[in-house]
């Protein structure tokens, strides 16, 4: 993906006010090399179809509080809703288990691999 172009991501996070801070965290530090504008998040599973129909993103991340089945299951009906869509799934457990600056560290670690792909 370009840097120029902007990225609209869609997260699946149980805790919308916590993946608002982790992304804006993630946006301004990435800044410099993508612009990155947080589209909507989604709270249920059941909603991630619509939520995607709508927003037409182009990049979605799970939460660390899926199981990986669960997660599959959402980026399964992402890559059905909107083709080419590229997906980023957070290792089960690691926000309870390292914390948010883990989350960020990991994200950061991972997505221009994604995003350059």
């Amino acid at each position: 993906m370009s840097a120029k172009a902007p990225i609209r991501l869609v997260t699946v996070n149980t805790a919308p006010e916590r993946a608002k801070r982790l992304i804006g965290r993630v946006v301004e530090d990435l800044r410099d090399r993508y612009t990155i504008v947080h589209a909507a998040n989604v709270e249920k599973i059941e909603d991630v179809r619509p939520t995607l129909e709508k927003e037409q993103p182009n990049l979605l991340f799970t939460a660390s509080m899926w199981t990986p089945d669960q997660a599959r299951d959402i980026v399964a009906i992402a890559n059905d809703t909107v083709p080419g869509i590229k997906t980023f799934s957070l290792p089960f457990g690691l926000q309870v288990e390292k914390g948010p600056d883990a989350v960020v560290a990991y994200i950061e670690d991972h997505l221009p691999d994604l995003l350059e792909a």
